[in-house]
């Protein structure tokens, strides 16, 4: 105890913030961007073949930490990963210390940074587990949709944290129609299946993150087309939520989400569609994994608006 009577800690949490303020909210927008970032980067370690750019865990190399330059860029590639996962800890970490003081009136924000914190060390170890198993196609599909659910639940972070929707919004959304939310939750639901059928897609396809990686041995043609399926539904749950904000003239956030969500649906079809007709090219296929990651986001962010908003 010091002479004034106040413990380095106490000083500490005096200084941290007792409502949601800027710092809070910008902690927020930076875990779903890094989530997002993640997945980019970790496409890019399967699409370069660097998944054993570093060939153990937790080591990048029985003697080294991080990758030497004999390894060269695949080493690079995947140690970088590695790195990008405890930038988004220490995201996660500094937004847990901020909302301290906010632990019991805001439980909804702590609890959930606090999932975010707790994943991502998992997912580091579903990471390691991927390398010590040679890349099984199992195992990096875990890995994927570990990382989707952690950008579902940063997106749900962000609206909470801007009062967007939960019991501490600070605006009153437009009322919409009751057939809205079952709509946008069954979109949700179907961009979530369209990604985990994604997976089972690539873990059967060409590009398995190195030459001797193992397949998971389907017929990546007819999953191909069954993946489609729920990207149909995806597209018809956006046409209708555009639907419905024009035909009942609903503005402010759920207008703008459906309209981002359906702009998505489209780009992602078309992606889809080249990379089926094309060859399945890297690029192409690093870039629907990013475009996965904003759509299953978007999804969940309109889904979320019709939860709360009220019935016309």
């Amino acid at each position: 105890m010091t002479a004034t009577g106040h413990t380095p800690l106490s000083r500490l949490t005096a200084r941290l913030p007792r409502e949601v303020d800027r710092r809070i909210r910008a902690l927020t927008i930076a875990s779903l961007i890094g989530q997002t970032l993640l997945i980019g980067t970790g496409g890019a370690v399967r699409l370069t073949s660097s998944g054993l750019g570093c060939p153990t865990w937790p080591r990048c190399t029985a003697e080294s930490l991080s990758a030497t330059p004999e390894m060269g860029i695949h080493g690079v590639i995947e140690f970088g990963n590695r790195l990008l996962t405890f930038a988004l800890a220490a995201v996660a970490l500094a937004m847990l210390v901020m909302l301290w003081n906010l632990r019991k009136e805001r439980k909804d924000l702590f609890w959930l940074a606090a999932a975010l914190l707790g994943s991502i060390p998992a997912q580091a170890v579903i990471g390691g587990i991927t390398v010590l198993t040679q890349l099984n196609p199992w195992v990096v599909g875990l890995h994927f949709l570990v990382s989707m659910a952690l950008v579902v639940v940063a997106m749900l972070l962000v609206n909470r944290a801007f009062g967007r929707t939960g019991r501490f919004m600070d605006r009153t959304l437009p009322a919409l129609p009751g057939a809205v939310f079952p709509a946008m939750a069954a979109t949700a639901a179907a961009a979530a299946a369209a990604v985990v059928l994604g997976v089972v897609v690539t873990g059967a396809g060409p590009h398995a993150g190195d030459a001797e990686a193992p397949r998971n041995g389907l017929d990546w043609d007819l999953l191909s087309h069954i993946h489609a399926v729920p990207a149909y539904l995806v597209a018809f749950g956006a046409l209708f939520g555009v639907w419905a904000a024009v035909r009942w003239r609903i503005h402010g956030p759920f207008r703008s989400g459906v309209l981002v969500l359906l702009v998505l649906t489209l780009l992602q079809a078309a992606i889809g569609i080249t990379q089926y007709y094309t060859g399945i090219p890297p690029l192409l296929v690093g870039t629907h994994m990013v475009v996965a990651a904003l759509l299953m986001a978007s999804a969940v962010n309109v889904a979320d608006l019709a939860r709360h908003s009220p019935r016309l």
